[in-house]
């Protein structure tokens, strides 16, 4: 097996070398002279060629533009005699001859295979157009005669092709004609009745029975698509104002944050237990609700009080509070309260009190970014006022300059 695939390589080692070679020495030896140029064949077209010129040790890249071989007379007038015999097949088309056309022509103006140009000249315009296709919407069932005259150049001579052809009325057979027909007594029925405010429409008509219909605008789409589109905003705006709420609601409780954890720290700080401390400080809330108004952290406060007074352990209640409120500092600050309780940390005061500085400085910085928040979103009205006040100081002087 190994062996064969050697002699495959081998051979094919051979192949290689050996087609190299013939094509060196048909480049090199056997390819006509440089000084032979060989032309493209008719209707190629003309191409360009690069030449290295060397003369009296000077060597220059020279480009010679090469044009395609030409006719010679006879090969002009045999030319034109094969294009006449193409132009009888291609312009008929799908017509059998030019004595009966009823499917448009194929008045082409280039010949596949040619190096010709046609340009065409019609006898009635009214019938036929430049491309050959019947554009008269009625034709006399005798037929109607029309001149094509196309003249056919190759470089600077010319010859004109002449055809006489005859259009009738397309042949229809079945539905195809009876429709015609429908179509051809309701335009007639029109025309004969422009005197009278109406008419009616034809019941029978090559004894065929007719039903008419008026074809209705249909609007239930629209209003469809309407009622899809309004579903889908408002389903937006729903979420969107959800999430509004829920934004504002977390903005408000961390406003409120480094409040309630300062004055935690400071209860924890007297020796108050974490517990007293959260009683008074709900206790405290209670007494100045009515004067300073409701607060979304300490109402949280006071239903973690409320567990606790029905019965719920006081680490799981923290971590509930934590959990309600669902901002960052909160469930840190309920972890640690409910750690505290199990574990017996030590320096939960310092803790809390770093927390509460910590706190403070985050306030801060989110009072900066709402700061410029509201100075971009003010940027675009003053840009707007900026365009009014140069309209209002520019027209007037432009009106002033026309005077």
């Amino acid at each position: 097996m190994k062996r064969k695939k050697g002699n495959k390589v081998v051979v094919l080692c051979i192949l290689t070398i050996f087609l190299s070679a013939t094509v060196f020495a048909w480049e090199t030896f056997l390819s006509p002279s440089d000084l032979t140029v060989l032309r493209s064949d008719y209707g190629d077209g003309k191409r360009t060629e690069e030449y290295e010129v060397t003369v009296g040790g000077k060597t220059e890249n020279i480009f010679l533009e090469v044009n395609e071989r030409e006719y010679t007379g006879k090969e002009i007038q045999k030319l034109f005699q094969e294009v006449e015999k193409e132009l009888d097949r291609v312009i008929l088309g799908e017509n059998e001859s030019f004595d009966r056309v009823e499917q448009d022509l194929q008045l082409v103006t280039q010949l596949s295979g040619y190096p010709v140009e046609i340009q065409w000249e019609l006898s009635r315009y009214n019938i036929l157009n430049i491309d050959g296709d019947i554009v008269a919407e009625e034709l006399d069932e005798k037929g109607t005669q029309v001149e094509l005259r196309g003249t056919v150049f190759y470089k600077d001579e010319k010859m004109v092709y002449v055809r006489n052809v005859m259009v009738y009325p397309k042949t229809r057979t079945g539905f195809d004609k009876l429709f015609y027909d429908i179509e051809q007594e309701l335009k007639h029925v029109e025309k004969k009745t422009r005197k009278n405010a109406s008419f009616q429409l034809p019941q029978v008509v090559g004894g065929h029975k007719i039903k008419w219909e008026k074809e209705k605008e249909t609007h239930w789409q629209y209003v469809l698509f309407a009622g899809i589109g309004m579903v889908a905003f408002s389903i937006y705006k729903e979420k969107e104002k959800k999430k509004e709420k829920e934004r504002k609601r977390n903005q408000e409780l961390l406003r409120e944050y480094p409040s309630v954890i300062s004055k935690f720290t400071m209860l924890l700080s007297t020796g108050t237990t974490a517990r007293n401390a959260w009683e008074k400080i709900v206790q405290n809330y209670d007494e100045q609700k009515e004067t300073l108004g409701e607060s979304l952290a300490y109402e949280e406060m006071r239903i973690t009080s409320h567990e606790m007074q029905s019965g719920i352990s006081e680490g799981e209640a923290y971590e509930r509070f934590g959990k309600r409120c669902g901002v960052t500092p909160y469930l840190k600050f309920g972890t640690m309260l409910s750690q505290n309780l199990r574990k017996g940390s030590k320096g939960i005061s310092s803790i809390l009190r770093m927390e509460a500085i910590q706190s403070f400085e985050n306030r801060k910085s989110a009072a900066r970014r709402m700061a410029e928040e509201t100075s971009t979103r003010l940027l675009l009205p003053m840009v707007g006022m900026l365009v009014v006040v140069l309209v209002m100081i520019m027209v007037p002087a432009f009106l002033t300059m026309q005077l």
